[in-house]
């Protein structure tokens, strides 16, 4: 029988009793990392065949190494991540010993799109495993064949009694939203992101959201034109552009659109991976009256307010940093922002005048790859950060602990109070 959201939760809410040690989660970690290298071509193709054409080196590079990585990664560190942290405590208490202790949340939830179906599912369930917490995850019924997998995967290398797999459509993920998770991890688009908030706040369940956005790209006087063009279409290209950080908007400060045109036209940069069936129509209209580049990328000189998501590139001619700056803050904060060619103090201000989830200079996309470099967003495009530390951090309660000896200066002010002590507390004030 398929677990429901429901079943799911209670199951392995009940295995919470036993804590898992750190000996015990390296061991789940390092089964992780070798069961997803060892189907890494199935998924391959599992992906191929749920998109109608992928290419086998994103999914595999892009997907299956990265999680294969990020598990590896938080099972060398975790003896380090998980250690209890000494907290200086004021004279007044001392002598006394307290300090941090990261502490399971429970049971977390993680909603992974259809988009990097591998890699948004598996990196943070390793790292909430990292944590020592239980997992359900819920793959987008949009990528079904890699789900399968995905559900044969975790209960081969983790069991039943750590995580499971809960599979559906739009109504079995919003009831997956509406259960009471000790912890709920969504990736996605911002309106949906909305409903699950809504869904989550009911029972107070703490949420890490991964939204995405418009990421622009500012290329500013100082950059060689070829360059960015270049490292902007290889960004955007990743996956067709249905990338939450792909560059979404370039705004051209001191360069002409055409002459960014003729540079696009001239790196030919390819799209090897094909729009998913969901978004074929959209993607469509999107393009719909662009200038088509060599490889399949299309260039638009209006986007809109709606995100791209695909291999379509808008682009606009802008007066000065000021009035891209301006542009940047006049829409929701993005998951990521690109510059190109600035200067240390144009970098300076840009970073000073507006917000986003990363800022990121002359590359695009690849700073998502870092795995210990805090992933997530801020405002519309989400909050919440995992990758790394950030992750075991942000599934972790950091319970305080604190052990009193057997006397401190502060125990004057306990019941009953003379005159004194009001008086001493009166100079304190002072």
């Amino acid at each position: 029988m398929t677990d429901t959201p429901a079943t799911a939760l209670a199951a392995l809410r009940a295995e919470t009793r036993h804590r898992p040690t750190l000996r015990e989660r390296r061991a789940l970690l390092a089964a992780l990392a070798r069961e997803v290298l060892r189907r890494a071509e199935d998924f391959a193709a599992a992906a191929d065949a749920d998109y109608g054409g992928r290419s086998s080196v994103e999914t595999l590079i892009a997907d299956v190494l990265l999680v294969a990585q990020a598990a590896r990664r938080a099972r060398r560190w975790l003896w380090w991540w998980a250690r209890p942290r000494p907290v200086l405590a004021p004279f007044p208490f001392q002598p006394v010993l307290a300090w941090v202790e990261p502490v399971p949340k429970g049971v977390v939830g993680v909603m992974a799109p259809w988009n990097y179906p591998i890699q948004l599912g598996l990196w943070p369930l390793a790292e909430a495993i990292a944590a020592g917490n239980r997992v359900v995850l819920k793959p987008s019924e949009h990528t079904p064949r890699t789900a399968a997998l995905l559900a044969e995967v975790v209960e081969a290398a983790l069991g039943p009694r750590m995580a499971r797999v809960v599979q559906g459509d739009a109504r079995v993920a919003a009831d997956f939203a509406a259960q009471p998770w000790d912890h709920l991890v969504f990736t996605g688009g911002t309106a949906t992101g909305r409903a699950v908030m809504r869904a989550a706040a009911e029972h107070l369940t703490p949420l890490t959201l991964e939204l995405g956005g418009k990421c622009p790209a500012l290329v500013l006087p100082g950059a060689d034109l070829a360059r960015a063009a270049r490292a902007i279409l290889a960004g955007k290209a990743v996956n067709a552009g249905q990338t939450c950080v792909a560059p979404d908007t370039v705004l051209l400060v001191g360069h002409r659109a055409e002459d960014f045109a003729a540079a696009c036209r001239a790196a030919a940069m390819p799209v090897e991976t094909a729009v998913a069936p969901a978004q074929r129509a959209r993607q469509a209209a999107l393009a719909a009256g662009g200038e088509a580049l060599p490889g399949g990328m299309v260039l638009v000189a209006d986007e809109g307010a709606e995100e791209l998501f695909g291999p379509t590139l808008a682009v606009r001619a802008v007066p000065g940093l000021e009035a891209a700056i301006a542009w940047v803050r006049a829409r929701p904060a993005p998951l990521a922002l690109y510059l190109f060619g600035a200067s240390r103090a144009e970098a300076a201000l840009v970073a000073a005048g507006t917000r986003a989830g990363a800022l990121v200079e002359e590359r695009c996309v690849e700073h998502a790859a870092f795995p210990a470099l805090p992933f997530g967003g801020v405002g519309a495009s989400g909050f919440g950060r995992y990758h790394g530390r950030a992750g075991f951090e942000s599934f972790s309660d950091l319970r305080a602990r604190v052990r009193h000896g057997p006397f401190a200066l502060a125990r004057l002010f306990d019941p009953p109070r003379s005159e004194r002590v009001r008086r001493l507390a009166r100079r304190l004030l002072r």
